[in-house]
């Protein structure tokens, strides 16, 4: 009798442990919206992973890949920010908690999936300074470090298409 309470026991703790993991990647997500604005309006915005729009605008990326931004609009000095990927406070949060509940494997889920990082900052904001002629012909900048390249963008939204 023993040995079934026991086993029982370890069936459970095993089931909740499967179940706990990957808990900031359920509760969370992987992606987050990053907004980009700029004053004046109007000006275009070049992500390193390939993504283009006109501000303001708001994009759904990533949380595990860093980015760096581009805004350029004639008349207007080109501006470069760059966006980090980095444990923030919830995420972090939920990766101790997945620690404690989820063990290794779901910390490693949340950490892959990079569920437990935020974009920082969240919303780029810009004011862009006049120039003449400034920038004229936009252009993709660098991809940082770890960041996510065009090519591998293209792949995930494609991807994401099929479903």
């Amino acid at each position: 009798m023993h040995h079934v309470l026991h086993r029982l026991g370890l069936a459970a703790a095993v089931l909740l442990a499967l179940a706990g993991t990957g808990c900031a990647t359920f509760a969370r997500g992987s992606t987050q919206s990053l907004t980009i604005d700029s004053l004046p309006g109007g000006a275009t915005v070049s992500l390193s992973n390939g993504e283009r729009c006109s501000t303001p605008c708001t994009l759904k990326l990533k949380r595990k890949y860093p980015v760096a931004v581009e805004l350029c609009k004639p008349g207007y000095r080109q501006a470069l920010a760059q966006v980090r990927s980095q444990v923030g406070g919830a995420g972090a949060a939920g990766l101790a908690g997945n620690m404690l509940i989820g063990g290794l494997i779901g910390a490693g889920v949340d950490a892959a999936s990079g569920a437990a990082k935020d974009l920082n900052p969240n919303v780029v904001a810009v004011l862009l300074l006049e120039e003449k002629p400034g920038c004229t012909v936009p252009a993709f900048p660098l991809v940082p470090e770890h960041g996510q390249t065009p090519e591998d963008y293209a792949r995930q939204k494609a991807k994401q298409k099929k479903h």
